[in-house]
């Protein structure tokens, strides 16, 4: 893992949106689930996954024998998770609000969950239960009546969808599920099928043609996001545990070839001692090869002077993830203006929010922390403004709006104020 100064490290911000031809498989994708609807979906699953469905819902009894399948074990600690889940998020709910003006009028706003939320959880060769606890928690809380989950059967030519998810479904009430996947279920959530109604909104990670779905139906159906490689940056000091910090760059470098495990510290002794961790650790991880090529061509040891810098180089980074080791790490909490998820002291490794405390998991990467935020519950909810206007009201204020109106050159606006005026007036007297 190179050291560097943190100066002569350059930060790209560049978007990869797919190639030319996978774009267009996308879109290829997407216009025949619009035209042939579940013969698409069959179609391309028994291509992308080897599987012949005969059946794309997942019925009530393979949830239940999913979950009587998985390990007690798993069991409990999905439901310490989902409970630590719900109850952050329980806190980010919002209400409906009414303003009485003096003049009589009524101002407000209503707050309304989204109907029905689309969820994409992967599958085949990996399994992610907490993603649909991620995704689906946050939409309950808001109130979202139905939730629909799309995961691609395994590819071992079997129906059978991995357990685990099945069984993390059935623990949230989620009876809604698709053994589909990737941009042809994407499809299948924006526009619909005969067997799958359209959603107003599809959350989820996946795979470049997922999210290259996802990019395409944006404007028909609402999306969360469009996520890139996963990043964590850690900001350390001498105190830190060169241990500790190098296992939590490889707990990220190990997701993909393209994932970024930066960390910036103001201790060269510490920078080489992780540098030996990292080297060390990746001997003996399962995910090597990925973690490996993510360490050599994405990741980095950047030095700084002293902490203030490198507070500045974290806010440029906007990182996916920020664990800040240093010995006081409240003290500069305040002064972090960019990051998805904030790791605050030594025990705080980021598989402690991707798993279990409560805050979300699904983050902004590619630095997009510097406008966006992580998944939460306001992403199910809209909102929609309350105008009672008075007839005092109206005769107090109808000849401001007219001259706004006016002056935008929209004369239909200031006549259907003036219309009102003057019959109001004459009334009055």
């Amino acid at each position: 893992m190179r050291i560097l100064p943190a100066k002569e490290f350059a930060i790209k911000r560049e978007v990869e949106y797919g190639t030319v031809e996978q774009n267009q498989a996308v879109k290829n994708i997407i216009q025949t689930v619009m035209k042939d609807k579940d013969v698409a979906l069959i179609k391309y699953t028994e291509q992308f996954d080897g599987v012949r469905c005969s059946d794309l819902k997942v019925t009530a009894q393979e949830l239940d024998d999913a979950h009587e399948q998985v390990d007690a074990e798993f069991l409990t600690a999905l439901r310490k998770a989902s409970y630590n889940i719900r109850n952050f998020h329980e806190k980010q709910k919002r209400n409906s609000w009414m303003d009485l003006q003096e003049d009589g009028s009524l101002l407000g706003q209503v707050v309304r969950p989204l109907k029905r939320v689309g969820i994409y959880v992967p599958g085949g060769t990996a399994a992610y239960p907490s993603s649909v606890l991620m995704n689906a928690i946050p939409a309950q809380v808001a109130g979202v009546s139905e939730i629909v989950m799309v995961t691609p059967p395994s590819t071992n030519g079997q129906e059978g969808i991995n357990p685990y998810i099945l069984a993390a479904a059935k623990e949230l009430g989620i009876h809604e599920v698709y053994r589909v996947g990737g941009a042809q279920s994407i499809a299948a959530l924006a526009y619909g099928t005969e067997s799958i109604r359209p959603v107003d909104k599809i959350c989820g990670p996946g795979n470049i043609y997922v999210a290259l779905a996802k990019r395409e139906v944006y404007g028909v159906v609402d999306i969360d996001s469009i996520a890139g490689p996963t990043d964590i940056t850690i900001m350390a000091d001498e105190a830190a545990d060169a241990g500790y910090v190098a296992a939590d760059l490889l707990s990220q470098a190990e997701h993909d070839e393209m994932s970024s495990a930066i960390l910036v510290t103001d201790s060269e002794n510490l920078a080489l001692q992780v540098q030996n961790e990292v080297e060390k650790q990746l001997k003996v991880l399962p995910r090597k090869d990925i973690a490996s090529k993510s360490i050599s061509q994405n990741s980095a040891i950047l030095t700084v002077d002293h902490i203030k810098e490198g507070i500045e180089v974290v806010n440029q980074l906007a990182p996916e993830h920020l664990e800040v080791m240093i010995e006081e790490p409240m003290s500069i909490l305040g002064q972090i203006e960019n990051a998805g998820a904030i790791f605050l002291g030594r025990y705080s490794a980021e598989p402690v929010g991707d798993y279990f405390a409560g805050p979300n998991h699904i983050l902004p990467t590619n630095g997009t922390a510097r406008f966006s935020s992580p998944l939460n519950v306001d992403d199910f909810i809209k909102k929609s403004s309350v105008i009672y206007y008075s007839k005092d009201a109206i005769l107090q204020n109808g000849e401001y709006i007219m001259e706004l109106a006016r002056q935008e050159g929209f004369e239909g606006h200031a006549r259907s104020i003036q219309i009102r005026l003057e019959k109001e007036g004459r009334h009055d007297g």
